[in-house]
């Protein structure tokens, strides 16, 4: 009898099947010592679209809103259907007395799994396994202690309802407003919301007003002292006179040590944002180095919102920052404080992000430059957390000067501790004059009137975004919510790409900073969205009850009826916004009204094209229709065609007889293509 195993895709089956001894290759899957090895090609079954439930939802109408499937049907795409093939039959073999799942640990790789599980009407027992790292002696674990898969039930409902919920408010919303304006406008359960984050960044920043302010410089020979901010140039004026010629007397002398501890090690997110500000990296080019990385056994699990390690990792901790310090060229901390890195209460699915122990071995030089500086930066996390705190002196000296309070400040460092692996230096450091006692007269050697302005806030970069995404809701959770904002560490990259691939978001770069604005589509989106639908409040609430659905604390029925009883009211109240339609100009001449959704067909480059997006309907100017009959179809016929539904056109090329003819061109849809045929007049 065989043990089925399943991974997520090839490269970690073999992997896996290297450990396991399953060297011999068949046709989609590994063999050996008792083990079938194979694979999935990620999500080889996802959610038929809505025409599968209706042929009559391949139109889209506002009447057949709100969609709302009773029995969910998958679909397997035609390039990934081999595979499947492979896995039922592997799944249905008589020898085969149990499947483990290896797919990724975590919510989309259980979804997976199961997907493939139930459409393959397997019903053999499951043991899950649960790793954080590709490295042998980690599989070997992992293998020793295979969970059962009833352990993990709650997360594949967690994971069915989300993605169920994103079918729903995909399709529902996005035909509704797309509706409205006449346009494609796809809306998202998290997408909408981060889009909002961004436009209402850009108004603040459109509104906001700079107001000048004033501040005197004394200059004390070898210390420099400023005032207070003034809101006009005369008074700062004056009190600068006043200053002129005269000393300053020193009031307050006060020194206070400071303590800072390291930063915890990285989970996704935070590198993320590190990769963005110090290398300039994307969301999604972080993540896709980094599951690299992990595939090649050189970093652990990527998909992770954890900072600390396991309590049993503990007395690996060393052997970790040794590699760490190898990838990074550095010496290693005389102390490693392997305890401050490790809480298992604040592990939850995976461990933080690592090196492992082979990494300081590997051949750095042979890896791509963006996997190398990812893995150089997961290294410096390591050495910084587990080194003691920075401890640091901070001055502050005050001083009247003509009746005027006047300041100065500057840190010394007294044991850098975790900031020798610091990236930047400390902008903070510095050093002012010793000996300074209060009631000491100061001679102002000059002074100076500096002008400033209150700035707006920052354009949203990567780095800041992600950060808004992580706590967007907070203030609104209760305090026992395990999970908070918009998306998960896993999505948060793909949200960031899928709002630039819509036209929603755009990337600009001034000087070494990438900024995401908005563009006229996304802000003229968020103009017309409801609140509810780009509310982080309720993304990150639904995030919340997700998390009670994984534990069992919350039925995934109830989780689905709020769902939809919220898109029915949406379907029931929504109106456009008056004038709303003028948001969404269309740049292209109109031809006529899309025979499939009703939205408006526009003349392009390459052909005819229904300007919804997601309706997909098309009549190409370079089909092997007209191309036959050494024709394209003109404006004016495809005007015709979308009218009447048939058009009469003279100067159609027969085969047969090397000869021009007319004849009446009949278009039909049914829903994924447009064809045509010819009738006659027998007159």
């Amino acid at each position: 009898m065989y043990q089925l195993v399943i991974a997520e895709k090839p490269s970690v089956a073999q992997g896996l099947a290297a450990v396991l001894g399953a060297g011999q290759r068949r046709e989609g899957y590994l063999e050996g010592n008792g083990w079938l090895v194979s694979w999935c090609v990620g999500h080889l079954a996802e959610l038929a679209d809505a025409a599968a439930y209706n042929p009559a939802y391949a139109k889209w109408r506002k009447e057949d809103l709100p969609i709302l499937p009773e029995h969910w049907k998958f679909t397997i795409s035609p390039d990934k259907r081999d595979q499947f093939d492979t896995l039922r039959t592997l799944l249905r073999r008589e020898d085969v007395a149990e499947v483990v799942n290896a797919c990724d640990a975590g919510r989309e790789g259980e979804l997976i799994f199961r997907t493939v599980y139930a459409l393959a009407g397997c019903s053999k027992p499951i043991s899950r396994l649960w790793i954080s790292s590709m490295e042998d002696e980690a599989i070997r674990e992992g293998f020793t202690h295979l969970r059962p898969g009833r352990e993990y039930d709650g997360l594949h409902q967690a994971a069915l309802c989300r993605s169920k919920a994103d079918w729903l408010v995909g399709i529902n919303a996005t035909r509704l407003f797309s509706l409205l304006y006449g346009c494609t406008l796809n809306i998202g359960r998290v997408v909408s919301p981060t889009l909002a984050l961004v436009v209402q960044r850009e108004a603040e920043i459109a509104a906001f007003q700079p107001e000048p302010f004033y501040t005197v410089e004394l200059d004390c020979g070898g210390l420099t002292l400023a005032g207070d901010r003034k809101a006009s140039k005369k008074e700062a004026q004056e009190a600068a006179a006043r200053c002129q010629g005269s000393a300053a007397v020193v009031q307050s002398v006060e020194r206070r040590e400071k303590t800072e501890k390291p930063p915890a090690l990285f989970d996704l997110t935070t590198l993320q944002r590190e990769a963005n500000r110090t290398l300039g990296y994307t969301a999604q080019q972080t993540l896709d180095y980094l599951q690299a990385l992990y595939d090649k056994k050189l970093s652990t699990y990527p998909r992770t919102d954890s900072r600390y390690l396991t309590d049993d990792m503990e007395a690996g901790v060393p052997a970790l920052v040794e590699a760490a310090a190898s990838i990074c060229g550095v010496t290693a901390p005389e102390t490693v404080l392997a305890g401050q890195v490790c809480d298992s209460a604040r592990v939850s699915d995976h461990h933080a992000v690592v090196p492992t122990a082979s990494a300081g071995k590997a051949d750095l030089e042979a890896l791509p430059i963006g996997e190398r500086e990812i893995l150089r930066l997961v290294s410096l996390g390591l050495l910084r957390a587990v080194c003691p705190p920075c401890r640091s002196a901070e001055t502050c000296i005050t001083a009247l000067c003509a009746g005027d309070p006047y300041t100065a400040k500057w840190k010394e460092v007294l044991s850098p501790g975790w900031k020798v692996y610091a990236q930047t230096a400390d902008a903070e450091a510095g050093t002012g004059p010793d000996g300074l006692t209060e009631g000491q007269t100061l001679p102002v050697a000059a002074v100076k009137v500096k002008a400033g302005k209150t700035t707006p806030p920052r354009h949203y970069t990567e780095d800041t975004l992600l950060s808004a995404m992580e706590t967007a809701g907070k203030e609104d959770m209760p305090e026992e919510a395990e999970r908070r904002g918009i998306g998960t560490p896993a999505t948060r990259a793909a949200i960031l790409e899928k709002l630039v691939s819509a036209g929603f978001v755009e990337r600009k770069r001034a000087k070494k900073t990438v900024s995401l604005l908005p563009t006229p589509l996304g802000t003229a989106l968020i103009t017309v969205l409801p609140e509810q639908l780009q509310s982080p409040m309720l993304t990150a609430e639904w995030e919340y009850r997700l998390k009670e659905v994984e534990r069992g604390t919350l039925a995934p029925g109830d989780f689905m009826d709020g769902i939809a009883a919220m898109l029915r009211e949406l379907v029931e109240t929504c109106r456009p916004v008056e004038g709303g339609a003028v948001l969404f100009p269309s740049t292209r001449e109109t031809v006529g009204r899309c025979p499939r959704c009703g939205g408006t067909v526009t003349d392009g480059r390459k052909g005819f094209f229904c300007e919804n997006r997601a309706c997909g309907f098309a009549i190409w100017k370079d089909s092997k229709w007209w191309e036959n009959k050494k024709k394209k179809p003109a404006k004016s016929i495809v005007a015709a065609l979308l009218k009447d539904g048939r058009a009469q056109v003279s100067g159609l090329w027969s085969e047969k007889t090397g000869k021009t003819y007319t004849a009446t061109v009949v278009l039909t849809d049914d829903g994924t293509r447009a064809s045509f045929h010819l009738e006659f007049s027998h007159e």
